[in-house]
C-alpha cells in the first residue's frame, strides 16, 4: 500500500449500495443504514430472522438453506431479484452475494443490493453501478469494533497479497504495516464514532502485478445489531484503476508546464517531455534538437530544403514502454540521421506537424526508400505516429516523435492536438534552457579567462589552490583569487567573494580582479588599496542607475582579503574588507587565526580599513579561503573554523596535499556556496641575495653608490651586467639627491630578476615625463625604462618613497 490518495467528496457510486452480512444459515447478523434506506427494514426488524423476510427467492427455511447451498458451491451469487419493502410494494433490486471466511473455516455472506429503478435515472452512472456490483471483483473485509478482521472474502488477498490467516483477528496495521495503514484505521475509527459512511481512495500492488500499483476505490460503513448498536464496520475495496490513470492523465497533462522544465538544461527538458508522453500518450516517444540548441548557440535561420542544408540533430530526449528502449537505435546525445525524404525534414522547414493514424510500409510510401527504417518499424510493431514541431520565437527548436506499438488504438486529431499542446509547453522551457545555455557558456568562459591558470612559484612563496562552484555542473561562481607579483621580491595574494553566480557574478568578479591587478602594480599598502576599492565599487554602483537591488548587492556585498609578503624581511601586512580572516599555519603545524579587524564589505564604507603587519618565519603556511569552506547548512560559522583549523594542523608534506585533506573534511552534500582555498608557504631570501648601503644626500656618494654596486656584482658572478647597473643607479641616486632630504638606502635584490632600489625620505613620486634632447634634464627615468624590464616607485610605510628598477638575469646567472 502506497498511501491513502484522497477523501471523496462525492461518495463512489458503491458508496449507495445496500449491504447486509447473513450467517451460513441465510440468517441476518448484519445490517446497514443503506440497506433500512433501501427496503424500510430497520435493524431491529431484520437482525436474528431469516433473509426470507426480505428476499422472496426463498419462502422458508429449507428453501433458503437450497438457495445458500447453490451460493456455497458457486462461490457466490449475483443478478436481479424483487425485494419486499416495508410498506408492501416490491423493489425490482440488482444482489450481488459474497462469500467470507472467518476463524476455523467458518462461513458468512455478504449481501449487496441496488435498486434498478434508480439506475434507469441515470442510465451512464447505473452501467457503472451494474459492473460494480454484479461483474467486478470486489474485496470485502469486516471488521469489529477494535479493527480486528473478523470476516474477509478471496478477492482481499488478491488485491494487497495478505494471506487469509495472517488477516483474521488482526488488525489492517498488524497485518500491513505503515502510515499507510494507520490512515485508513483512523477513517474507520470516524466511522465507527459517527455511524456515517466514508469513501476513499488508496493504492496497493497486487501480488501479480508488483511493479505496478493499483488504485482502489474503499466505502467503509457501520453494521448493526439487533439492538441498532455498531457491531464493527465493512470495507468494500473496488480496483479502479483503468478509471484513476485516465484521470492521472489528464491531471498531468494540464500540469506539463510545472512537469516540464525542471532545469535550465535542456537535454533534461527534452527528457521530461519524453517521460511524460509515455506511456499517457505514446508507447515511444523521441526528442531530437537542432545541434544548436544543445549547445547554446544562435538560433538557426530556414532549415531543410528552403534553407539549403540538412540540420544536425541530436537525440535530446527518448522513453518507451519496453526496458532498454530497442526502438531507437541513437542514445541520448548522440547525432541523429535523418534522410533527406523523411517527413521530420519536412515538418522542420515547414513547421507543421504530421500525422499517420497507420503508417504504411508497402511499396510507394517514403519508407520505400530506407529499407532499414521499414525493417526497423515492422520489428517493433509500429503502426501509428506523429511528427511534431518545436517552435519558440518563429524558429524551430527540433522535433518531437510520438509512435504506439502495443496501444491497438491509431493516433487521431484529439491526439495530435493534445501533442501540440504538450509540445508547445515544453518548447517555452527549452528555449528558456537554450538562453540559460549561452549565458552560462559566456559566464563559464569569462570566468575561465578572469581566474588564474596557472599560479607559479617566486622567490617568495610557493603556492596551491582548490575551488569549488556551488553549482558543480554549471561550474560559474563569484569567488576569485589571485598571486600578484610586485617589486623588489615581494608577492600580493588576494581571494575574494562576490555575492551570486552566473554572468553577472563573474562579470562583477572580472571587474574586481581588474582592479585590484591595477591598484596592486601602484604598489598600495594593503590597507590603502582596499580604501581605493572600495570607493571604486561605490562609484560603479551610483553610476549604474539601470543595475537592479541584486545586481547592485553583488557588487556591494563583495569580500576582499589582500595580503603582501616579502621575503626579505619575512613580514606580511594584510587588511580585509568583511572576508573570513586568513590561518596561519607555524612550521610545527600550530594553527592560528591573526587578530585582523574584519572590516566592511566592499561598497559600504561605513569604517576604514586597518592592516596589521606580523614577522613569519621560513616555511610558515597561509591559507586564503572563502566562507563556503567554512559554513554548511547545519552548522555556524564557529564549527567550520575548528574544522578548517584541524585540517590545518599537518607539520611539513605538500601544499597539493594539505588543499586535498582540507576539501575532503567538507560534508557529502554538494556545498551550499563557492568553496575557495588559497595556500601559501612563505619562503625567505638569503643575506647573500640581498645587499643594503646607507648613503648620504650628497652629489659625490653617486661615485661611491657605483663602486658599491660594481663590488657586489663582481661577487656575484654579475660583471656582464655592471654597464647598465651603474647606469641606473646613477640616476635613481641622482634623483634621491638633487629632490630629496635626508639619509639615501641603496639595495640590490637577486632573485628571479636583479631588484635596483633607491629609498628616500621625500613622499614626492617622481614622474617620468617627454623630454627634448636639448633638455638638461628629465632623461633620467627614460634612461632607466630602456634598461630594465620594469621599473617604480611605491611609498613605504612610515613616510619616504622607494624607487626601484628590474633587470633580467643571464640564464647562467645561478
Amino acid at each position: 500500500m502506497a498511501g491513502v490518495i484522497s477523501e471523496l467528496p462525492n461518495p463512489h457510486e458503491i458508496h449507495d449500495a445496500a449491504i447486509a452480512m447473513l450467517d451460513a444459515d441465510g440468517t441476518v447478523v448484519g445490517w446497514t443504514g443503506t440497506a433500512q434506506r433501501l427496503v424500510g427494514y430497520s435493524a431491529g426488524q431484520v437482525v436474528g430472522r431469516s433473509v426470507a423476510v426480505v428476499l422472496p427467492l426463498a419462502q422458508n427455511a429449507s428453501q433458503v438453506q437450497a438457495f445458500v447451498e447453490q451460493c456455497r458451491a458457486r462461490g457466490g451469487w449475483s443478478g436481479n431479484a424483487a425485494v419486499r419493502h416495508r410498506d408492501g410494494h416490491t423493489l425490482n433490486v440488482g444482489l450481488r452475494i459474497l462469500q467470507l471466511w472467518g476463524q476455523g473455516g467458518a462461513v458468512h455472506w455478504l449481501v449487496s443490493g441496488t435498486d434498478i429503478a434508480a439506475l434507469s435515472l441515470a442510465s451512464s452512472s447505473g452501467s457503472v453501478r451494474e459492473s460494480i456490483l454484479t461483474r467486478t471483483p470486489i474485496g470485502i473485509i469486516v471488521r469489529d469494533r477494535e479493527l480486528r478482521c473478523t470476516w474477509v472474502n478471496d478477492a482481499v488477498e488478491r488485491q494487497d497479497g495478505v494471506p487469509r490467516d495472517r488477516r483474521l483477528g488482526r488488525r489492517l496495521t498488524a497485518a500491513l504495516s505503515g502510515w499507510e495503514s494507520e490512515a485508513l484505521e483512523v477513517v474507520m475509527r470516524q466511522v465507527l464514532n459517527s455511524g456515517r459512511p466514508a469513501a476513499l481512495e488508496y493504492r496497493a500492488w497486487p501480488p501479480a502485478e508488483k511493479r505496478r500499483d493499483h488504485v482502489f476505490a474503499a466505502s467503509i460503513c457501520c453494521l448493526q445489531d439487533a439492538d441498532g448498536q455498531t457491531l464493527g464496520v465493512c470495507c468494500i475495496n473496488l480496483d479502479v484503476t483503468g478509471n484513476r490513470r485516465a484521470r492521472e492523465r489528464l491531471a498531468i497533462l494540464s500540469e506539463a508546464s510545472t512537469r516540464i522544465g525542471s532545469s535550465l538544461d535542456v537535454m533534461q527538458t527534452s527528457q521530461e517531455l519524453a517521460e511524460l508522453a509515455v506511456p499517457l500518450l505514446a508507447d515511444y516517444a523521441t526528442v531530437d534538437l537542432v545541434e544548436s540548441v544543445t549547445l547554446g548557440e544562435k538560433l538557426p535561420g530556414c532549415i531543410g530544403p528552403a534553407g539549403g542544408r540538412h540540420p544536425v540533430l541530436r537525440r535530446g530526449g527518448v522513453a518507451s514502454i519496453h526496458p532498454g528502449i530497442p526502438e531507437s537505435p541513437w542514445a541520448r546525445g548522440e547525432p541523429v540521421f535523418i534522410p533527406p525524404h523523411a517527413p521530420q525534414i519536412s515538418v522542420l522547414s515547414s513547421g507543421r506537424s504530421h500525422l499517420e493514424p497507420m503508417l504504411d510500409t508497402a511499396a510507394g510510401t517514403w519508407l520505400d526508400r530506407d529499407p532499414a527504417r521499414a525493417r526497423t518499424i515492422r520489428e517493433h510493431g509500429i503502426h501509428s505516429l506523429m511528427i511534431v514541431p518545436i517552435r519558440a520565437r518563429r524558429a524551430v527548436l527540433g522535433v518531437a516523435l510520438f509512435i504506439r506499438t502495443e496501444e491497438p488504438t491509431p493516433f487521431q486529431e484529439d491526439d495530435l492536438l493534445l501533442a501540440e499542446g504538450l509540445v508547445t509547453r515544453a518548447a517555452l522551457a527549452l528555449d528558456n534552457a537554450r538562453q540559460y545555455t549561452r549565458e552560462h557558456t559566456a559566464a563559464l568562459t569569462l570566468q575561465r579567462t578572469l581566474l588564474p591558470h596557472r599560479l607559479g612559484e617566486s622567490a617568495a612563496v610557493e603556492v596551491a589552490w582548490r575551488y569549488l562552484p556551488a553549482d558543480a555542473d554549471a561550474g560559474v561562481g563569484g569567488d576569485w583569487f589571485d598571486v600578484i607579483p610586485l617589486s623588489s621580491a615581494r608577492v600580493a595574494l588576494v581571494v575574494g567573494d562576490v555575492v551570486g553566480h552566473g554572468i553577472n557574478a563573474a562579470a562583477t568578479m572580472g571587474s574586481l580582479r581588474t582592479a585590484v591587478r591595477t591598484l596592486a602594480a601602484m604598489d598600495l599598502p594593503p590597507d590603502e588599496l582596499l580604501t581605493r576599492l572600495d570607493d571604486m565599487v561605490r562609484r560603479l554602483t551610483e553610476e549604474d542607475g539601470d543595475a537592479d537591488d541584486y545586481e547592485k548587492l553583488a557588487v556591494m556585498g563583495s569580500t576582499c582579503l589582500y595580503a603582501v609578503y616579502d621575503p626579505v624581511t619575512r613580514r606580511c601586512t594584510m587588511a580585509r574588507a568583511g572576508h573570513p580572516p586568513p590561518a596561519i599555519i607555524d612550521p610545527r603545524g600550530k594553527v592560528t587565526f591573526p587578530d585582523l579587524p574584519t572590516g566592511a564589505p566592499l561598497g559600504i564604507g561605513l569604517v576604514p580599513f586597518e592592516a596589521v603587519e606580523l614577522e613569519l618565519p621560513p616555511g610558515t603556511r597561509l591559507a586564503f579561503y572563502t566562507d563556503g569552506l567554512i559554513e554548511t547548512r547545519d552548522h555556524d560559522l564557529d564549527v567550520g573554523m575548528k574544522r578548517l583549523s584541524a585540517s590545518l594542523a599537518q607539520p611539513g608534506g605538500t601544499l597539493e596535499h594539505l588543499c586535498s585533506s582540507v576539501i575532503e573534511t567538507l560534508p557529502i552534500q554538494p556545498p551550499s556556496d563557492d568553496v575557495t582555498l588559497l595556500l601559501a608557504r612563505t619562503r625567505s631570501l638569503s643575506s647573500s641575495q640581498t645587499a643594503t648601503w646607507d648613503l648620504p644626500s650628497d652629489p659625490a656618494v653617486v661615485r661611491t653608490a657605483r663602486a658599491l654596486v660594481t663590488g657586489e656584482l663582481a661577487r656575484w658572478g654579475l660583471d656582464r651586467m655592471v654597464p647598465s647597473t651603474e647606469l641606473i643607479v646613477s640616476e635613481l641616486v641622482t634623483n634621491a639627491v638633487r629632490h630629496a632630504t635626508g639619509p639615501i638606502r641603496l639595495r640590490l635584490i637577486r632573485h628571479e630578476v636583479l631588484t635596483c632600489e633607491v629609498s628616500d625620505a621625500s613622499d614626492c613620486l617622481p614622474r617620468r615625463r617627454l623630454a627634448r634632447s636639448l633638455d638638461e634634464s628629465g632623461h633620467g627615468l627614460s634612461i632607466v625604462a630602456q634598461l630594465c624590464r620594469r621599473q617604480g616607485c611605491r611609498c613605504t610605510t612610515g613616510g619616504g618613497k622607494t624607487a626601484w628598477a628590474e633587470q633580467e638575469l643571464p640564464k647562467d646567472a645561478y
